[in-house]
């Protein structure tokens, strides 16, 4: 049986540093795919390898449906492709980058999907987002006080706390979905 792990958490937390972490560690074994998300931003924005589409790509993928998830956040558009049925469906294991808000969405898509929640103090998230250099100091503080008004259902999530070494959390990560 195939296995859909949903890595979610507040931007910030680390989550593609610890899906980084967690495929170098893995490499291709135990039949696991990483998926890339189709984003509506450029290529060289930020630490996640992600597909740059256009609005008018995107669009033009959603008509076809070619997404086997798809969610606006932060004036982006993102995407998973429908190539993740076929990984799963070859009984492969696919670890996507979620969102929060579209979880339950998510699990009534596919309901025996993994749902793991990356966590991290605020001053934690707050550094982070500084440190990426990706965006302007208005942009961080929409992001972060974005955090505030989402509320994530816990319920049947595993947690993982984010908040000291790469390591600590990232092999804690590849352990949950190599098992």
């Amino acid at each position: 049986m195939y296995k859909l792990f949903y890595i979610m958490g507040a931007s910030g937390v680390g989550k593609d540093s610890l899906m980084n972490y967690a495929r170098t560690i893995i490499d291709g074994a135990h039949m696991v795919q990483f998926a890339h998300r189709y984003i509506t931003r450029p290529a060289h924005v930020g630490n996640e390898n992600h597909i740059s589409l256009t609005e008018k790509e995107f669009e033009a993928r959603k008509t076809l449906q070619l997404f086997a998830m798809h969610w606006n956040s932060h004036d982006q558009q993102y995407g998973i492709g429908i190539e993740i049925n076929t990984w799963m469906k070859n009984g492969g294991k696919v670890v996507i980058n979620g969102s929060r808000e579209y979880l339950a969405t998510a699990q009534s898509l596919y309901p025996q999907l993994i749902p793991i929640l990356i966590t991290a103090t605020p001053d934690i998230i707050l550094q982070r987002l500084i440190s990426r250099n990706r965006e302007d100091a208005a942009t961080i503080q929409k992001r972060f006080d974005r955090n505030k008004y989402i509320t994530t259902n816990t319920q049947g999530c595993i947690l993982l706390e984010n908040n000291n070494a790469l390591e600590d959390a990232g092999n804690r990560l590849a352990q949950l979905i190599i098992e």
